[in-house]
């Protein structure tokens, strides 16, 4: 299939993505001098933002991408959980799998910038896992939501949604299903996540994984990290993304290493959340190693050119993908 017809077809593809909700709110502003009061500069705001961030941009990633995403996640009952509710309404993206909880807030990452810089970053938030009938009612919504989806995303920022059970159970049943399932991980729950089809740990989470240092420039030993986590886990691929050294998959029989592409990056957040959106409509779709690794490396790289999180463009993507040939 050429570039066009592969992404024409993620349109037809229903992605379920499972984890940590988030606001990510922006102050936008200058900086014109230091404060009389501390070593600190003074950022005059000019405006304020705020979009989906975590899970969320996942989903806005797959929505993005022409696929229908269905979200399963925790809320509070907060003001930050009805913008998230209301952002997602207003795009047409389902709500069904939002569940909110009256004992915990809705994580939210404030982020100062100022003159196209990242200043400070502010979080409120708690890690706390869910209680029994948060538990209960997040495994219900993923066993009303998963019949008819093509791939499920695990996306934890170890804010607690995600715990030992929820992860094994929904795993079990997608596989019970034939649906693959794909994690972007954290270090609390790496263990957890045996038998799924993809595994895209970063440098450090590969590192936390195995509590063993890895160098990303040493193909051999990036290679016998990724073989010694993939075997842990009894996982069909891990794919590893290693920032300005690449990416590097072993999945399907192929063992794969990338180049990263050479760009003006801005900013980092929210690359991860790219990178496993497409690796997941890559699988859904049945694509091979070298595409799942070239597509997804070539998608974190685009998304880092812009300020803040943002989704991937589909446009924008596709004629980078014509561009360099990936």
């Amino acid at each position: 299939m050429s570039a066009r017809e592969i992404i024409n077809g993620f349109s037809k593809k229903r992605v379920l993505i499972i984890g940590d909700l988030m606001l990510d709110r922006y102050v936008w502003g200058t900086i014109d001098r230091m404060s009389p009061e501390a070593p600190v500069p003074v950022v005059t705001v000019r405006k304020h933002d705020a979009r989906p961030g975590g899970a969320g941009n996942v989903t806005q990633n797959i929505s993005s991408l022409g696929a229908t995403p269905l979200l399963c996640a925790l809320i509070g009952k907060d003001k930050a959980g009805e913008t998230l509710t209301e952002f997602f309404r207003k795009q047409s993206i389902s709500t069904d799998g939002l569940i909110v909880s009256p004992s915990r807030p809705t994580t939210e990452k404030t982020r100062v910038i100022a003159q196209d810089h990242h200043i400070v970053r502010i979080d409120e938030e708690t890690d706390a896992t869910p209680s029994t009938e948060e538990e209960k009612l997040i495994m219900a919504r993923i066993e009303k939501l998963l019949p008819g989806c093509d791939v499920v995303i695990f996306q934890d920022y170890d804010k607690g949604v995600l715990n030992e059970s929820i992860i094994t159970r929904s795993i079990a049943l997608a596989s019970s299903m034939g649906i693959p399932t794909v994690v972007d991980p954290k270090k609390r729950n790496i263990q957890y996540y045996k038998g799924v089809t993809l595994f895209k740990p970063n440098l450090k989470e590969l590192r936390d994984g195995l509590n063993e240092k890895v160098d990303p420039a040493n193909d051999g030993e990036v290679a016998r990290a990724v073989s010694k986590l993939k075997t842990a886990l009894s996982a069909a691929g891990v794919m590893t993304t290693l920032s300005e050294h690449g990416v590097y998959i072993d999945y399907d029989g192929q063992k794969v290493r990338l180049p990263a592409h050479a760009r003006e990056i801005t900013d980092v957040s929210g690359a991860g959340d790219t990178v496993v959106a497409v690796a997941a409509l890559c699988i859904a779709m049945k694509l091979n190693a070298t595409k799942v690794a070239s597509w997804s490396n070539l998608a974190g790289g685009l998304v880092c050119q812009h300020v803040g999180v943002v989704p991937i463009d589909k446009d924008e993507f596709q004629r980078e993908i014509i561009r360099v040939g990936a």
